[in-house]
């Protein structure tokens, strides 16, 4: 089971971290940079894919996640490390009792952290380029990394308010196969 849940985990952060330099590298050649908001000399209008509501607009971060802290690359990478090397040390001391959920959410969020990792040792910023939004209310810009650090967030907070438990199928089935079918009504 031990060699299953390394296999998700290093499989998960791979096709992240493949996905997301890709996709960068693909943003970075056919588009270039542009602004999300008030027009400005030397960037172009955003691309829309999805009408307003899903656009690209390649920008370059040189800051933290939603552009936090300012031109902080250097710093965030060398934090970076400390991160990445948390992520396997928790999943290597969970990883034979934790429940799937945590060793998919560390997955996603060792590819997220190694997809910017990468760009902030290769260029000395991030790409982004995925905005999204209704006219002037549009989220941050952000990338398949970022994408994949906040869905791994969604199921760590998930796993905090319902703990472990098993989901209500497997103790139905667990109570069924013992007999006490009347404790699962």
């Amino acid at each position: 089971m031990a060699t299953r849940r390394w296999l998700v985990f290093g499989g998960l952060a791979l096709a992240v971290l493949v996905a997301d330099q890709i996709s960068k590298a693909w943003i970075d050649a056919a588009f270039v940079p542009a602004t999300t908001h008030v027009p400005r000399a030397g960037l172009a209008a955003p691309t829309p894919v999805i009408d307003d509501l899903v656009r690209i607009a390649k920008t370059y971060n040189n800051g933290g996640i939603f552009g936090l802290f300012g031109a902080a690359a250097p710093v965030l990478a060398l934090a970076s490390v400390g991160v990445i090397a948390v992520i396997v040390y928790y999943h290597a001391r969970s990883v034979r009792s934790g429940p799937l959920l945590l060793t998919a959410s560390l997955g996603l969020l060792l590819g997220g952290a190694l997809g910017n990792f990468i760009d902030r040792i290769r260029y000395g910023y991030v790409i982004d380029f995925v905005d999204m939004g209704l006219g002037d209310f549009r989220w941050y810009t952000f990338n398949v990394a970022d994408a994949s650090i906040s869905i791994a967030i969604v199921g760590l907070i998930a796993l905090s308010l319902l703990g472990d438990r098993p989901p209500p199928w497997r103790r139905v089935q667990a109570l069924r196969s013992t007999g006490s079918t009347s404790e699962a009504r």
